[in-house]
């Protein structure tokens, strides 16, 4: 505690620095058709590395505020029908302020700020990087923020019924997945296969999905990727917005709302949002999982300041999701049966209310994230606190069978040095501190624990006409203390300590051929320390139905990877293809034996070399104005280098057709029509207790419109559907899938969710 409060003191010395970049301008400019010279109302004009953004008038027009008199940033033009414009300028020397927009039906191209230091044009950031906005997130049913973004190639999830998904990048899941919040790295005992992100997904604006290792930035457990959920910018300087989400989803009954307002006051900015989700039981194809429902509470708010020195924003959280589980048991005739034996009914299948066992999930968060401009550079920082409590209980009224207690504070410093004749270096550390009680629950799945994890790196971009090149190094050290836990006069847990230390080092390459032709490379190192569970794990998981035993003499994870990809884009068509490689030494995996402990399936921690490879593509093309096909394929191959046998939990490879009329109707916008075919591949590569899985066919449609209520005001209003075929499949990576009797694990059997039609509506609104 006393480190966070000496850097939360630090900060507001840097804070109190009067830096000599207090030169204030006006930022003023006019976006216009580069064809007709018209001016284009409504186009959005922003400046990442400064959160700032603003709106063109009715002539194209458009002004910011308390913008820095130096420095160069990367400004980002968008205008639907058009395409998005990026371009450094140099706010001591403006030469023009007119920005002539090329109309194109796919618009691409924008500004990126995952796995790099600074914001980026997508074409010059070597990492492979997949941008979801909010709109996406939206477009296609879901029932969380993971599920909405396992359509992009070579995302999948694990998921546990409807309420529960963990992300997976390239065949690789859990700790090695960071997921970045509000600048935050997300702490919920990740570890855990049914543990989902507890982040509103209303309060996403867009969503950076990074494929590869990215330990150079973000150090242990952005092994496999990197998922960074990103909020809307500040409002623009002087208005008051708002926003409405509603929507409702016939399979589980789930409903969904969530209210946004949003204001800026002469550089003071302030946003709240409050969330909430409901959902009964969920229906495959045969009928009802019987208590599968969930609910989910949200509330986020900001303050903060927009000035010409930075910015400084205050950003908190606060969420909590209630999910019911069912250990499946049927009767004679197949049915799903309670404890005793008795049948559910339909009143029972489909109330909101839920029954016991069930988890009980809590996560507080406040984060303070700045960037102070210098002379010589700007520094970015963001310090985090967040509490996770996390209970499994069995009955109302009665001591929790698991409760997870966790707390840590984080901080993160990058410096960036001003270009000098193209070359960029940034240097960064990092830390991260966590305290967590695990044992006063009835039973004890991990000990109490202590760690403390910290980092530096040294990062350097040089960017030609049409070359960029990346390099850095990092170092990590990683401390983990397991405390000593006796019950019932047994010893449960033995005191142990950990050390890791690890350097990671990654190139990346950019070359653009031409205006459409573009290459990208990437080749590095990255590492993952065990976590608690892996190394000390000694009990049921419940949530897994399953008996876990850690390992602590696990050594760490060290990756090694390349890839590659091509990516060729005009104003009607749009492809990439790429592939990588994943040399894993000391994967960590359960495995099993066949023993069993209080009737359950003995999981041990195991670890051997491992060589991931893959492939990914996506074709997008526009063949006239108003049809939209949109193709891709990612495919991922995992083999135990020990056993030359395939990894445990490897999604099928998978391919996603869809066809989108979008007609021009007078009286609306966005209007489109869609139908979709999702071919997802038998996967019988598994391990020697894991069950293979067939291929499946899923159908999918959308109808969408916006509708103009007057000069300021529209509400968008959709219909899609999911699985409307009503198919009967398992998905690979489901834990409902069936298990395998000779080796003792539960028969599940449950297929995935049924037809699916989701009603929404998005009302923005403006009150000044």
């Amino acid at each position: 505690m006393k480190r966070f409060q000496l850097v939360i003191a630090m900060l507001f010395l840097f804070l109190s620095v009067r830096s000599n970049a207090a030169v204030l301008i006006q930022f003023k400019g006019k976006v216009i058709d580069a064809q007709t010279q018209q001016g284009l109302p409504g186009a959005v004009i922003s400046i990442p590395d400064l959160r700032v953004a603003a709106i063109t008038n009715a002539d194209g027009e458009f002004t910011l505020k308390n913008i820095p008199g130096q420095g160069s940033f990367l400004v980002q033009i968008r205008y639907m029908g058009y395409e998005t414009l990026t371009r450094m300028v140099d706010f001591s020397n403006i030469e023009t302020n007119t920005f002539s927009l090329k109309q194109s039906v796919i618009e691409g191209r924008e500004v990126v700020i995952t796995g790099t230091a600074t914001s980026s044009n997508s074409r010059k950031n070597s990492t492979s990087i997949s941008t979801v906005s909010k709109a996406e997130l939206l477009a296609h049913p879901s029932t969380n923020l993971v599920d909405a973004l396992s359509r992009v190639p070579g995302v999948s999830q694990i998921t546990t019924g409807n309420g529960i998904s963990k992300p997976v990048i390239r065949g690789l899941s859990g700790n090695r997945i960071l997921t970045l919040n509000n600048g935050v790295k997300q702490q919920g005992q990740q570890w855990g296969d049914e543990h989902g992100l507890e982040i509103d997904q209303y309060s996403a604006d867009r969503v950076e999905v990074l494929r590869g290792p990215a330990s150079l930035l973000y150090g242990s457990d952005a092994l496999g990727g990197v998922i960074n959920v990103l909020d809307a910018l500040p409002a623009p300087e002087g208005t008051l917005q708002g926003e409405l989400l509603s929507n409702y989803a016939t399979n589980s009954g789930l409903t969904g709302t969530s209210l946004m307002l949003q204001g800026n006051e002469n550089g003071f900015v302030y946003r709240a949002r409050g969330s909430y989700k409901n959902a009964h039981s969920f229906k495959t194809p045969t009928g009802y999982l019987p208590n599968s429902g969930f609910n989910e509470t949200s509330f986020n708010g900001q303050l903060g300041l927009n000035k010409h020195w930075g910015y400084a924003h205050l950003d908190v959280s606060s969420f909590r999701t209630n999910l019911g589980f069912y250990e499946p048991a049927v009767n004679a005739a197949g049915q799903f049966v309670d404890e005793d034996e008795n049948t559910f009914t339909n009143d029972q299948l489909t109330s909101r209310s839920l029954a016991f066992p069930k988890q009980d999930v809590r996560h507080f968060k406040i984060a303070m994230n700045s960037n102070i401009l210098f002379n010589s550079g700007s520094l970015k920082t963001t310090l985090g606190y967040q509490k996770n409590n996390r209970k499994e209980l069995e009955a109302a009224d009665e001591v929790p069978e698991l409760l997870l207690n966790m707390h840590t504070y984080t901080y993160d410093f990058k410096y960036s040095f001003k270009p000098v004749n193209g070359w960029a270096p940034v240097i960064g550390t990092s830390a991260e501190f966590i305290h967590s009680l695990n044992t006063e629950g009835m039973e004890a799945l991990i000990p109490d624990f202590d760690s403390q994890s910290y980092g530096a790196f040294v990062y350097v971009k040089k960017t030609w006409d049409k070359n960029t090149i990346n390099a850095g190094a990092r170092f990590d050290y990683h401390q983990l203390d397991g405390k000593e836990h006796i019950a019932e006069e047994e010893m449960v847990f033995q005191n142990f300590k950990n050390k890791f230390s690890n350097v990671s080092a990654g190139i990346g390459y950019t070359h653009e051929f031409n205006e459409q032709l573009g290459f990208k490379a990437n080749a590095g190192s990255a590492f993952r320390a065990p976590n608690i569970a892996e190394l000390s794990s000694n009990g049921v998981h419940e949530g897994t139905f399953r008996y876990e035993i850690g390992n602590s003499n696990l050594k760490a994870e060290q990756s090694y990877q390349f890839d590659a990809s091509l990516d060729y884009q005009t104003s009607t068509l749009s492809a990439s293809i790429g592939g990588f490689v994943n040399h894993i030494n000391n994967f960590i995996f359960y495995n099993t034996t066949g023993e069993t402990i209080d009737e359950m399936q003995v999981y041990r921690s195991v670890q051997r070399d491992a060589l991931l490879r893959g492939l990914e593509a996506s074709l997008t093309l526009h063949p006239v104005e108003f049809l939209h096909i949109e193709n891709s394929f990612s495919y991922t191959r995992a083999t135990n280098k020990a056993t030359d046998q395939p990894l445990p939990f490897i999604p099928a490879a998978a391919l996603r057709n869809e066809l989108r009329f979008e007609p021009s109707i007078p009286g609306t916008e966005k209007t489109y029509l869609s139908l979709g075919l999702d071919n997802f591949f038998k996967q019988n590569r598994v391990d020697e207790f894991e069950t293979a899985t067939g291929a499946y066919s899923l159908l999918n449609a959308a109808v969408g419109t916006t509708l103009k209520l007057g000069k300021t005001q529209e509400i968008s209003l959709y219909v899609s559907g999911k699985n409307l075929l009503n198919k009967k499949y398992y998905d690979h990576l489901s834990r409902y899938k069936p298990g395998r009797l000779d080796a003792g694990d539960p028969t599940f059997g449950v297929y995935n969710p049924g037809r699916n039609i989701t009603f929404g509506l998005i009302m923005p609104f403006n009150l000044k």
